[in-house]
């Protein structure tokens, strides 16, 4: 969870953040399987953060959402403009139409002709979208706002991009965001998303790893991981061979990327996700595939509460992309 203040003139400040654990097996390929255990964990984190946060922005993975960009004409009124969706999205739903949610924006005239408008429609299964807000609401939060993971890292990414030489205007930036049981890559030009892909690899099967060559429970792998309690072996036998995974699964990426586009090449790699600050990670890739890479902290240039504490932040970023984008959505009136 994140709190801001501040908007991109004055500049944002980051109030609070907090990061809890979810139990084991809660959530499975971004579908909610325990609601219980994930509403006690949201309610630890807003417990956390305090300040009487009642008001959330939440997320669906992209894989639970249909997003299609359309072309209407220019001039419609809104609920023409609706009408005219729901037309649409029947013919790219598999679902009846009462059985999803809905929405759409406009993102302005459309690219070669002059007399339509771009439009971007976002649909997901009702009972996706239901079982988030049944999350905050158990967690005694209010859900205003459902946004779609990879549009929430997006936003974020704006804020990133600001790091890289001439705000990486014109240039091809892979974000890569390494969770725990995926890996997501999505490549970015001019902040627009041109391509994306999920491999399945995260932080857990390093986990799994630690926990068979020590004789420890998941759970206290995990701990130990994060702790940096290992014994020496650890680095070189574990930690090395995992990194090395990752930078090829990273490489073959960018190889999937470059054979189903026109592009060649990628200028930058950002890292984001829990696994990004693993020591040595972006040097190992870096290395692999030839390109410059860095650690998203999509925070770099905001003022901090004195509440915040910036060596936490610094190790705490990467994994606080998503949370951060939906942070900046705001809540209009």
């Amino acid at each position: 969870m994140v709190e801001l203040s501040g908007d991109e003139k004055g500049g944002y400040r980051l109030e609070r953040y907090a990061i809890e654990a979810l139990p084991r097996d809660a959530v499975v390929d971004g579908n909610i399987t325990n609601l219980e255990a994930v509403s006690e964990s949201v309610k630890r984190a807003a417990r956390r953060m305090g300040a009487g946060v009642k008001q959330v922005a939440a997320a669906l993975p992209a894989s639970a959402v249909i997003t299609k960009r359309i072309l209407l004409q220019a001039g419609l009124r809104e609920l023409e403009m609706e009408a005219q969706v729901e037309s649409e999205a029947n013919q790219y739903i598999p679902f009846a139409i009462e059985e999803v949610n809905l929405d759409f924006q406009l993102i302005g005239p459309a690219p070669g002709s002059p007399d339509d408008v771009e439009v971007l429609i976002a649909a997901s299964r009702k009972e996706k979208v239901e079982d988030r807000v049944a999350v905050a609401e158990a967690a005694g939060l209010k859900a205003v706002i459902m946004d779609v993971e990879s549009f929430a890292a997006e936003a974020a990414f704006d804020l990133v991009s600001k790091q890289l030489p001439d705000g990486a205007k014109g240039k091809i930036v892979a974000l890569v965001d390494i969770g725990a049981s995926a890996m997501n890559v999505t490549m970015l030009r001019d902040g627009k998303q041109i391509y994306s892909r999920e491999q399945a690899i995260g932080g857990n099967k390093l986990t799994q790893e630690i926990a068979r060559q020590y004789g420890m429970s998941a759970e206290e792998a995990e701990l130990a991981k994060k702790a940096g309690s290992l014994p020496d072996d650890y680095e070189r036998d574990l930690m090395r061979p995992f990194l090395d995974s990752l930078a090829l699964e990273v490489s073959r990426a960018l190889q999937f990327f470059f054979t189903s586009t026109q592009f060649n090449e990628v200028d930058y790699i950002v890292l984001a996700g829990g696994c990004a600050v693993m020591p040595g990670l972006s040097d190992v890739i870096a290395g692999r595939v030839q390109v410059q890479t860095s650690v998203a902290n999509p925070f770099a240039g905001m003022s901090l509460a004195s509440r915040v504490r910036p060596k936490n932040l610094l190790a705490d970023a990467p994994s606080l992309m998503v949370a951060c984008g939906l942070a900046l959505r705001r809540f209009d009136p």
